[in-house]
């Protein structure tokens, strides 16, 4: 099994099926954090390994830093450089900004999946939440690590920070509804485009991209938040692809039927209100790591991994 993983790392093109479309397989750890489970909300217990190049790994880290969780929730990043064996510590490939693993010494994140499942044959992503006293993965699907982090420990935080609620009751239909379309165009439609090795798959996916920035743009206009007026999860999971796409998607991924800078002004409006205005999403993202993993791991869409200069400015000014 862990060499059949090994290979599903080495080329993540193999994740394509035979009609050249992308395929995400689904994430496998599924637990939470709940009082009376397996694993309880207490202070310290838990570690969160991210990658700040990774969309779905900055989700957790922003939620983590909208609910005041840094002292009970450590984090390690990973280095950028993502190779044959997956995501690399420090330990195993010293770039900046990037820490070793500080609970067993590993080399890469496949070694903590390898730690909680000696048989596992699955991917090695990150984001990982991580039990320290039981030892295994409690949760590796970002989505679900945001909404465990939005309430697990509000009875331990300040009051000021345990009121904030991204996933409300009243605004969970609205917000389960703009999530399916927009994960399924947006949030995974970059990389069915980037990755696709057709023209017919990439086509597939291109066009349903930019209807979907185009519907966004409408709902944006006049508002600053997606959903009820208001910062909800809806705009976390957006705002970590959006974020991205001039200085990545757009070239790398071949997502060039407009920037979002020069063509959505509304989103552009949205995703800069959000970066400079709030820390938790201005201090979590690192462009340097966004840029050097895509270009420099994606080496079947890039093989020389040249990082290009550009653009000038990874985000535009208020």
């Amino acid at each position: 099994m862990a060499s059949d993983s090994k290979e599903h790392q080495s080329n993540i093109l193999k994740w394509a099926g035979n009609d050249g479309s992308f395929k995400r397989l689904p994430s496998t750890f599924r637990n939470s954090i709940e009082a009376g489970g397996q694993h309880p909300p207490e202070k310290g217990r838990y570690h969160l390994y991210v990658s700040h190049a990774c969309p779905w790994a900055n989700r957790t880290v922003i939620m983590r830093k909208l609910k005041g969780l840094e002292d009970f929730i450590d984090v390690s990043i990973v280095s950028p450089r993502m190779g044959s064996l997956g995501w690399p510590f420090k330990k195993a490939d010293d770039y900046p900004g990037a820490n070793d693993d500080p609970l067993y010494g590993s080399n890469h994140i496949r070694d903590l999946y390898f730690k909680a499942n000696p048989e596992y044959g699955g991917r090695f992503t990150v984001p990982v939440l991580w039990d320290k006293e039981l030892q295994t993965i409690v949760n590796n699907e970002s989505s679900e690590i945001i909404r465990i982090l939005n309430t697990a420990f509000n009875d331990q935080i300040p009051a000021d920070k345990a009121a904030l609620d991204f996933y409300p009751q009243e605004l969970r239909g609205e917000i389960d509804a703009l999530n399916e379309w927009v994960y399924d165009t947006v949030n995974n439609g970059v990389y069915k485009s980037g990755f696709a090795t057709t023209q017919q798959a990439y086509d597939a996916a291109v066009t349903p991209l930019f209807a979907s920035l185009d519907r966004l743009e409408g709902i944006l206009k006049g508002k600053d938040y997606l959903i009820g007026d208001r910062l909800t999860e809806a705009d976390i999971r957006l705002f970590t692809t959006i974020v991205r796409f001039d200085p990545v998607y757009h070239g790398h991924f071949k997502c060039n039927l407009g920037s979002i800078r020069h063509d959505y002004p509304e989103l552009n409006r949205w995703l800069k209100n959000l970066y400079w205005n709030n820390p938790a999403f201005k201090d979590t993202i690192n462009f340097d790591h966004i840029k050097t993993h895509y270009y420099w791991s994606h080496k079947q869409i890039n093989p020389t991994g040249i990082v290009p200069a550009g653009p000038k400015l990874d985000i535009e000014p208020l």
